[in-house]
């Protein structure tokens, strides 16, 4: 009787071990940043008329980028989170493997490479600029003041992956590229203010951190504001009400948080959240009209 109680231990154990560290594998993906921009980039295609297949082609090809910028982030910061006892991190509590990790990381990548120039040489090595310099932030870019630049620079180039894909590979208008650019500025700024403190102890020095959390602030403000007002009035043709009503809530809304009194109130950061929502709301709304 005792025997047959204690194989079953052993037996039920490595399944739920191995649950675990699928679950651990993909939170070290950072699942709902992927998510969020693979659907923001999937609609913006549909918006554009990149048809079904194509559509597809191009979730495929930013997912799997995402996939791997989220497991080479946790790779690198492996024991920085293990240093700050990041109960978040699945590497940091061994909910997932380093080298399970590692190697997801290297075969999302490699996926990337095929599916984003399978869109297209011109719309495949945009995307594919994008994703690298993704990677140059993980690898070091965002200890240095310029950690803004690859935020920039791979947000920015997102409209122009959907519109280099299109018949004819016709550019995006600058204020697709400019408004989204301004987006990845302020979602930067915005992702590390809850988190300024810890970074800072940890010798991450970039942009925001180094204006401290009023600084963060107002970065994220003046940049997701900026976006607002590229998008609403970069296009062509007359500016309706509700259009300047929006920019109008958009531009209080970020002065809001630019002279928020300092604290560690989450207000701020959930203020900017909904201005980042305005601006890929926007730049949806004009996807029929990216190119």
């Amino acid at each position: 009787m005792h025997s047959v109680g204690t194989s079953s231990t052993p037996a039920t154990a490595g399944p739920r071990r191995g649950a675990g560290r699928a679950v651990g594998l993909l939170l070290a993906a950072h699942p709902a940043p992927s998510a969020a921009v693979t659907a923001v980039v999937t609609a913006l295609a549909a918006a554009s008329g990149r048809g079904g297949a194509g559509t597809v082609l191009i979730a495929a090809a930013v997912l799997t980028g995402q996939l791997s910028v989220g497991w080479s982030n946790d790779v690198i910061d492996a024991d920085r989170d293990v240093a700050a006892t990041r109960h978040d991190k699945p590497l940091a509590t061994g909910a997932a493997s380093a080298r399970a990790v590692t190697i997801a990381a290297g075969c999302a990548l490699a996926a990337c490479v095929p599916l984003s120039l399978a869109n297209g040489w011109q719309a495949g090595s945009a995307h594919l600029v994008g994703v690298a310099a993704a990677w140059g932030y993980n690898l070091g870019v965002k200890r240095t003041v310029w950690s803004w630049l690859p935020y920039a620079v791979a947000f920015g180039l997102l409209p122009a992956f959907v519109s280099l894909s299109l018949p004819g590979s016709p550019w995006p208008h600058w204020w697709a590229s400019a408004g989204a650019a301004l987006l990845g500025v302020g979602a930067h700024a915005a992702n590390v203010l809850p988190d300024i403190d810890d970074d800072l102890a940890a010798d991450i020095r970039g942009l925001p951190q180094r204006g401290g959390h009023r600084g963060a602030r107002t970065l994220a403000a003046a940049a997701l504001a900026a976006g607002s007002a590229v998008l609403v009035l970069g296009p062509a043709g007359p500016v309706g009400i509700p259009a300047r009503a929006g920019l109008a809530a958009a531009c209080a809304l970020s002065l809001t948080v630019a002279l928020w009194p300092g604290g560690r109130s989450r207000t701020p950061f959930l203020c900017c959240l909904g201005l980042a929502a305005s601006d890929v709301a926007l730049l949806l709304l004009r996807g029929a009209r990216l190119a």
